[in-house]
Formats: structure tokens, C-alpha cells, sequence
């Protein structure tokens, strides 16, 4: 079968086509032959835009007068010469030879042959462009028009010399033939780009209708003074080719520093099918060996993702119940322990680089006690591992001879993992049927996929939508899920926080917040509606409505069923991307974080040094609630405070530092349970309501690895309220002189530490060891705070 291809850029100079179109054609079919191959069934055009070249020439002469005189000419006089040039090369020995091998010459192709201009004979490019080997794409109208009254000649070897002459002449009034090639070759593949992603999508439409609409079914309440942004922003990333640059991995889609290096995610769903056979073996060999808990030893992407699937699908019968333990705080882990039998539990322990703290000391605390009951030659195998290859966690695992070792791919940052190992193998050990998860996935990878039209793809539709409302101030990305997939918002709170949460600038997810009447709103929201249609929410329904009806924006995401938030995974992590791209800013970095790592490791080594944390001494003190600050932020509260130097005083300074467009945080380094849940919910509810403000609420130290980046490296736009408390009861980790509860404490001062050296408003409350006593006392003192300000 013959083989064929088509060269669109002879246009940038004719010793240019002659050197690199044509001798690049020659070489090809020499190589081949040299190969022993057939050259005869090889075919190929050098395609060229002809009145498009005079309407370009004739735009130009508003800024080169002298070009005027031209007009008509300058399209026609490139040919020729392009003709002559291939005259030239065909009459070589290179090619005589090739010729008589049965090698077909590259053809010119004469493109956009109808006369645009009326005042041009309406068949001057089909007239003047004829000669032997070339090929002429006349319109239907031109064609009976040439039919009718057109004139045959070999008009393409006619009057060379004037041909030079007029190109020349171009050039003498000022204007370049290059510059005119190289724009028209950028709209020609952008139309064609855009014509044949178009043919792909109606095709995928056809062919797979049900699973399109299925997956597209986002819908989009945006005010109308924002929509011509959002549409230009979509319109750059078609004729711009950014799709294809994304899936191809173009860092300067970014800050072209390493993000190619992390785009591991796009493939992932794909290669998973590849693995799906030792997934379901290692769920078989789970529950044969009659496990009834399995616990997940991680944090941040490592955690969240299972904590979703948990949540979501609860506890499938004949599988083990997953657990996971992503805090520090010795409460926490003492109330998972107690909720499971320890020589029946199989521990995952997930870290990515191997050498996170926490899963690390979470490992040694546990493969201690279930030593201590099962014996050292049978604890290794109560244990999994999840890692990257090489790393000091694979070493453990070898050494400690854990079951199985499964790895992540070092292309994959932790929060863009949730469909790598990091995600299905606690998925497949809870009995999820993985193979049924992944195909619902690819949908969506599908969906999504390069060849699709910008306007027409979930993910870069819903990240255009969220990067060009962040930049212009909507940056609170409040999010709304059906009770049965709540949890999912604590997965996008770590994507999109830290992700985008840099450099001044990004999104702040608002997961959790109990929706409120239209009033309680700024205009610095975005308001995303995850709905599951299996089992939809009225009262959420309602809220939405009301929402919309008040002209907030709103994105509406139905989701058919729970096996479809693989989908959710994918469709996000690629917003997420194309929001960084739109914001300038890093995706796949998260250089905040590791501050905080930095300044807790060394609060800990010291700890192992000296025996002692630093000492540090409260501005406040009323016995059982104490409050801290660095020196810039006690002088700030008061002031504001003035007289009133009491609890309520500092918290009435406190709050009244939020401006409109702020939000405020309640980072709370207590046990995460459904009772302090509730409080801190309730003080975040009467925090927006009295100052219509966005609030988040986060657990220590998990939210560090989530949403802890957005508040150091974001906009400075939080005012953060920690919460810390004593530990009832203490924990060792087996080996270290700290415990758990040094830990906790070294991690919310580090995290204090970096907020304060990035200039946020922050105050930290430290309660007694009755941590619910102490919340209520806080919930009350917030309230007569706001009470007494007036709002």
C-alpha cells in the first residue's frame, strides 16, 4: 500500500523548502533504499497556501505603503519560484537515480486556490499555477469557473525573471515572506488541528455516545461578565495545541522547570490494567489469611485517597476492614488500636520517598506490639509496603521481611497517586473490584484525551473555569458532595491546595462548610456540586439552587455511582494541572511543606539531644487556655485588643483582622473525632455567618500534608487560628527518645513557626488536657467575641 505524507511548510524561504523539504524527502527515500526497501509506493505533496500569501501582503501594505503595488503578484511569484527551484532538483543525478528506482517525486500541492479578492479574474491561481507534477486543490465553484472560461497553459515556467523581481521588490517595501509563511503555517495547523479533533470527537460520539454524555455531564452557572475570559482562556488552549502539550509533557505550559518530570498521572489508569492480576492476587491472599482490619500507615496522598474509598464503600463483606492512621496525635492512635485485633490486621505501611516521619514511626510502633504478641519470625508478614523503588522504606521492608513490596512510580507526586499503587492496593485489599474501578476510569482518561477539543474536555474545561475565576479573585473553591462521597472533598482539598497554593497565589479548597443561605457569601467563591445521582441530597439540592439563583458561580458534577470516582480522580488531577498552568505557577511542587519538615525535624533532634522542646512562654495566660504568638502578632493583637487584654479581647483582635476576600483557618492539633468535628464545625459556621467569610477547618498534623502548603506559599489571605492542647496520656516510639506526643507538639510549633516567617495573621490556643472542656470554653469565647463586635 502506498504510503504518503504531507509537508506544509515550504513557505519560509525557497532555499530553505529546497534544503530541508525536499532534501529531506531525498533522504528519506535514499535511506530507504540503502535498506533494500521498495521506493515506488512512496508518496508525498509539499502543500502551499496561495491566496492566503496576497491577503497576508495585502494587510501588510497598511504598514508598507510600497507594498501596494504588489498586490496579486506576491502569491504566484513564490510558486514559480518554488516550481523552479523543484525543477532544478529533479534534474539531479541524486534524484535520476532514485527516479530509477521507481521513486515518485514530492508533488507541489497548490492550497486556497479560489480568488478571495473580487477585484483579482476569479481564476488567476488555477490559471497561473500549472505545471507537470503538481496538484491543484480547486474549489467546486472555481473548478466550473476554470471549466468555463479558463485559459490552459504551462504557466508555472512563464516569466521567472519577474518572479524574482517581485519577491525582491517585497522585500525592498519592508515586507518579510517568512514572517507572512510562518504565520499562515501556525493558522493552518491550528484549523486543521482543530478540524480534525473535531472529526475525532464526533466519532467518539457516535461510536460511544452513552459513556461520553455519561462522563460529561459537568454543567456550568457562570456570571456573564467572566464568561468571555473563560472562553478566550479555552479558545488559547485550542489553537495553541496545550492539550497535546500537556499529555506530551511541555514543561513550559508551566514554569518549564521539572513538572515534566511529574506527569506519571495521565498513563496511570492504563498501566494499572497491567498490575490488575497482582492486585486481585494480594486481596485473595488477604483474605485467605483470614485478616479482619487492615490499617494504612501514611499521610497526605499516601492517606487520602484510601480514606476516601473507606469512607465511601465502608466494610465489604469477606474482606478486612480498612483503617487509616494519618495523625500523630496519641489519642488517635490509641483509639485505632483499640478498634482492631492486632494479630488479625494486615498494616500498609505508604510513603512515597520512604522517609516521611510519620508512616515511619507509625511502623515502628506498631511492628513493636505486633512482635511482642506474634513473635519476630511472623510480624514482617502481618505488613505491606507501599514505596518508590529504592527508597529507605524498601530497605526496612526487605530487612524486616514484610509480605509483599508493591511500588509507585517516581513519575507521580504523592497527591496526583490516588490511581497508582498508593490508592489500589488498599483498595484492592478492602475488596473493591478493581478491575470494574479502572474500566469506569478510563472513561473519563478518554474523555480527556489530547485528540479532544478544548471546550469539549471535562478536565480542561472545569481547570480553565476554576484558574480564570481564581484570577480574578472567585479563589475560594468551596466545595459541596453528597453525604455518601463527602469525604471526597478532603482528597481535592490536598490536590488543590497544594498544587496551586504558591508563589502569592492559588486556590483555597473549602471542604466541610455546612451550606448557608445566598447572604453569608462574598464574591470571592466558586461554588463545585459533586452530586451522586445514586443517592442525591434534596437539602443540598435546594442550597445549590439558592446559590445560583443569587448569581454565584456554580460547577455541577453528577456523579452516577461510587465505582465512578475514579473518574472524579482523574478529571480533577488534570483541572488541577491546566488551574496551575492558568495561575503560572508549579503544579507537582510543594516547596512549603518541606519547610515545615524542616522546622520540625529540628525541634525533634533537638528534643533527642537535650531530653526537652525549647521552652517558650505564653502572652496570655488564664490557666487553662494560654495563647501564643511571635512577636509581630502579639504586638498586632494589642493593639487591637487595647484595654481589653482578655480571652475574648485577643479573639475579638483576632477576628477582626479579616478583611472581605479572607478566610479564616482553625488547624486543630487534637484527636480527629466526630465530637471535636462538631465543635469546630459549629465555631466556623458562626465565623462566616457573622463576618461572610470563607472557613476551613484542619486536624494536625494531617492537613500539614494537604492543605498546609496553600497557607504558607498561597495568597496572604488567611487568618489562622491553631489550636493545640496537653496530652491526656502520652505514647513511646520504640527506639526514639521522643514520643508521639513530642512529636505532635514539635509539628504544630514548626507549622507556627513558618507561618509566622511568611507574615500570616496567626494566634495559637492552647487548651488543657480536657480537649472537649476546652473546645466548648473556645466556642464560647468566639461567640461572645463576634457577639460583641457587632457582628
Amino acid at each position: 500500500m502506498p504510503t504518503s505524507g504531507v509537508i506544509t511548510n515550504p513557505l519560509r524561504g525557497l532555499q530553505q523548502f529546497g534544503q530541508s523539504v525536499w532534501l529531506d524527502y531525498i533522504d528519506g527515500l535514499s535511506d530507504r533504499a540503502s535498506r533494500g526497501h521498495d521506493v515506488s509506493g512512496v508518496a508525498s505533496v509539499a502543500s502551499f497556501f496561495v491566496s492566503r500569501i496576497d491577503a497576508a501582503v495585502a494587510r501588510a501594505s497598511a504598514q508598507h505603503p510600497a507594498a501596494k503595488d504588489l498586490a496579486g503578484a506576491v502569491a504566484i511569484a513564490n510558486a514559480k519560484l518554488a516550481y523552479e527551484h523543484y525543477c532544478n532538483l529533479v534534474s539531479s543525478p541524486r534524484w535520476r537515480d532514485l527516479a530509477d528506482a521507481g521513486a515518485q517525486t514530492q508533488r507541489l500541492l497548490w492550497a486556497s486556490t479560489s480568488s478571495k479578492d473580487p477585484s483579482y479574474r476569479d481564476v488567476l491561481y488555477v490559471e497561473e499555477l500549472i505545471g507537470a507534477d503538481t496538484v491543484n486543490t480547486i474549489p467546486p465553484a472555481t473548478f466550473a469557473a476554470f471549466r468555463d472560461h479558463g485559459r490552459l497553459r504551462a504557466s508555472l515556467v512563464e516569466d521567472l525573471d519577474g518572479a524574482h523581481r517581485t519577491m525582491r521588490s517585497l522585500a525592498d517595501a519592508g515586507v518579510s515572506i517568512d514572517a507572512i509563511a510562518d504565520a499562515l503555517l501556525n493558522d493552518g495547523l491550528a484549523q486543521f488541528s482543530d478540524a480534525f479533533d473535531r472529526l475525532l470527537g464526533a466519532v467518539s460520539a457516535r461510536t460511544n455516545g452513552r459513556r461520553r454524555a455519561r462522563v460529561d455531564r459537568q454543567t456550568l452557572s457562570i456570571p456573564a461578565r467572566v464568561r468571555p475570559a473563560v472562553m478566550a482562556s479555552l479558545v488559547d488552549w485550542q489553537r495553541n495545541g496545550k492539550v497535546r502539550r500537556l499529555w506530551s509533557g511541555d514543561a513550559s505550559l508551566w514554569t518549564s522547570a521539572d513538572e515534566s518530570r511529574w506527569l506519571g498521572w495521565l498513563s496511570v489508569a492504563d498501566d494499572q490494567f497491567a498490575h490488575l492480576e497482582a492486585l486481585q492476587q494480594i486481596a485473595e491472599e488477604v483474605k485467605a489469611g483470614g485478616f479482619r482490619h487492615a490499617v494504612l500507615l501514611g499521610m497526605g496522598g499516601s492517606s487520602l485517597c484510601p480514606e476516601v474509598l473507606r469512607l465511601t464503600f465502608g466494610c465489604i463483606a469477606g474482606f478486612p476492614e480498612l483503617h487509616v492512621l494519618d495523625s500523630t496525635d496519641p489519642a488517635q492512635i490509641r483509639a485505632i488500636e483499640s478498634r482492631i485485633d492486632l494479630t488479625r490486621t494486615i498494616f500498609i505501611v505508604s510513603s512515597k520517598s520512604g522517609g516521611t516521619l510519620e508512616p515511619n514511626i507509625f511502623t515502628q510502633y506498631f511492628f513493636d506490639r505486633v512482635r511482642a504478641l506474634v513473635g519476630e519470625a511472623d510480624a514482617g508478614q502481618r505488613f505491606i509496603a507501599i514505596t518508590d523503588p529504592g527508597s529507605h522504606l524498601q530497605q526496612v521492608a526487605e530487612g524486616d521481611g514484610f509480605r509483599t513490596i508493591f511500588f509507585g512510580s517516581p513519575s507521580i507526586g504523592g497527591r496526583y497517586s490516588a490511581l497508582s499503587a498508593f490508592g489500589m492496593v488498599p483498595a484492592a485489599i478492602m475488596g473493591l473490584d478493581i478491575g470494574r474501578f479502572l474500566r469506569a476510569t478510563e472513561e473519563m482518561v478518554h474523555a480527556c484525551a489530547p485528540t479532544v477539543p478544548a471546550a469539549d474536555n471535562p478536565a480542561i474545561v472545569l481547570g480553565t473555569v476554576l484558574g480564570v475565576l481564581a484570577s480574578r479573585g472567585r479563589d475560594k473553591v468551596t466545595l459541596v458532595a453528597s453525604p455518601d462521597i463527602g469525604d471526597l472533598g478532603a482528597w481535592l482539598e490536598q490536590l488543590l491546595a497544594e498544587s496551586t497554593g504558591k508563589a502569592g497565589t492559588g486556590l483555597i479548597p473549602i471542604d466541610g462548610e455546612t451550606p448557608g443561605a445566598p447572604d453569608v457569601y462574598g464574591d470571592d467563591r466558586v461554588f463545585v456540586y459533586l452530586r451522586l445521582e445514586s443517592a442525591p441530597d434534596a437539602a443540598q439540592d435546594r442550597a445549590i439552587e439558592a446559590l445560583d439563583r443569587a448569581g454565584q458561580p456554580i460547577i455541577r458534577i453528577a456523579i452516577e455511582e461510587p465505582y465512578n470516582l475514579g473518574e472524579e480522580f482523574f478529571r480533577w488531577e488534570m483541572a488541577t494541572a491546566v488551574a496551575g498552568s492558568i495561575l503560572g505557577i508549579n503544579a507537582f511542587n510543594q516547596p512549603d511543606v518541606e519547610a515545615s519538615k524542616i522546622a520540625t525535624r529540628a525541634l525533634t533532634d533537638e528534643y533527642e539531644r537535650t531530653g526537652t522542646l525549647p521552652p517558650e512562654q505564653p502572652f496570655f495566660d488564664a490557666g487553662s487556655i494560654k495563647l501564643f504568638a511571635d512577636p509581630a502578632n502579639v504586638a498586632a493583637l494589642q493593639q487591637a485588643a487595647g484595654s481589653d487584654r482578655s480571652l475574648i479581647g485577643y479573639l475579638r483582635a483576632h477576628v477582626g483582622r479579616l478583611r472581605d476576600g479572607d478566610y479564616c483557618a482553625l488547624l486543630a492539633y487534637v484527636e480527629m473525632n466526630r465530637a471535636h468535628a462538631a465543635a469546630l464545625q459549629a465555631m466556623r459556621d458562626r465565623l462566616r455567618d457573622a463576618r461572610r467569610i470563607a472557613t476551613c477547618v484542619g486536624f494536625g498534623p494531617r492537613f500539614l500534608h494537604s492543605t498546609g502548603q496553600a497557607y504558607k506559599g498561597g495568597p496572604n489571605s488567611g487568618v489562622f487560628l491553631q489550636i493545640t492542647a496537653d496530652d491526656a496520656a502520652d505514647l513511646p516510639v520504640p527506639g526514639q527518645r521522643y514520643t508521639f506526643g513530642i512529636v505532635k507538639a514539635a509539628q504544630s510549633r514548626g507549622d507556627f513557626q513558618v507561618l509566622a516567617e511568611r507574615g500570616r495573621r496567626a494566634l495559637r490556643v492552647h487548651l488543657g488536657a480536657d480537649v472537649a472542656d476546652g473546645l466548648a470554653r473556645l466556642r464560647r469565647a468566639i461567640d461572645e467575641a463576634l457577639t460583641t463586635s457587632g457582628c
